[in-house]
């Protein structure tokens, strides 16, 4: 599962010639994603929600099943979460889509130029993300949006595949300490083990930068624990490193 360092030359020799692979690739691992059902616990509440759904959404089909990561295959930013929203992402079928958790981070991508648009209602909206890739560490919405160990450890291969498919990404931006732990788990053991903190920063193994943000949950965003500000400010700090330094 660990994201192995590659040498300049072969990351070189992807980037040129493999583009049209890497495309594809990515595409055969979205439907490996979407057909997931390895987490009997998460298979059976991500289908109970869609089924039973919300009142307010009791119109809408919902997606009811994993979610594959979203964006830009050629991004310098990926953007690690936590797990889809119930009503969310369990409902559009697009990560982070749907829930005031999105509302804040696609409106903070468009002001910092990652995303074409402030906002993001469901798949086919016209929402474009550039240079950035968004992924959530377990792919199905959990119960209480509180994943268990061995959930995380079924769903992190996919974003360890994502990894090694897109050699451009040079920065990972962790929303939250369960992300952050994920993203760390996909490098095997780091020592010393850096704590994870709102802005805090760490050179991995391979040359890519890990970034840390507060999740933009409403018990987060309401408090104020995280503001507008905080989180364009982490965005552009993992732009500032995608161009100037990053992945050797």
């Amino acid at each position: 599962m660990a994201v192995h360092k590659r040498s300049q030359a072969e990351g070189v020799a992807a980037a040129a010639g493999g583009g049209a692979v890497r495309r594809h690739r990515l595409a055969e691992l979205e439907q490996r994603v979407v057909s997931c059902r390895r987490c009997p616990r998460l298979v059976e509440w991500r289908e109970r929600v869609a089924r039973e759904k919300r009142a307010a959404f009791r119109d809408e089909e919902y997606w009811g099943r994993p979610l594959p990561g979203f964006g830009d295959p050629e991004a310098s930013v990926y953007i690690l979460g936590l797990a889809p929203a119930a009503h969310g992402g369990n409902r559009t079928g697009r990560v982070f889509t749907g829930d005031r958790s999105g509302d804040w981070l696609f409106a903070a991508l468009h002001r910092t130029g990652f995303a074409n648009q402030p906002t993001s209602e469901r798949a086919g909206d016209g929402l474009r993300l550039t240079g950035a890739f968004i992924a959530a560490a377990v792919r199905c919405a959990p119960p209480a949006n509180r994943p268990l160990p061995g959930e995380r450890g079924n769903c992190l291969p996919y974003a360890a595949e994502e990894l090694e498919l897109m050699p451009s990404v040079r920065v990972i931006v962790a929303l939250g300490g369960f992300a952050w732990d994920a993203a760390l788990r996909l490098y095997g053991p780091i020592r010393p083990r850096s704590k994870f903190g709102h802005g805090v920063e760490l050179l991995l193994p391979d040359g890519r930068f890990l970034l840390g943000s507060y999740h933009p949950s409403q018990q987060n965003t309401f408090t104020g624990r995280l503001t507008e500000q905080m989180l364009d400010d982490v965005l552009a700090q993992a732009r500032h490193h995608a161009t100037n330094g990053g992945r050797a």
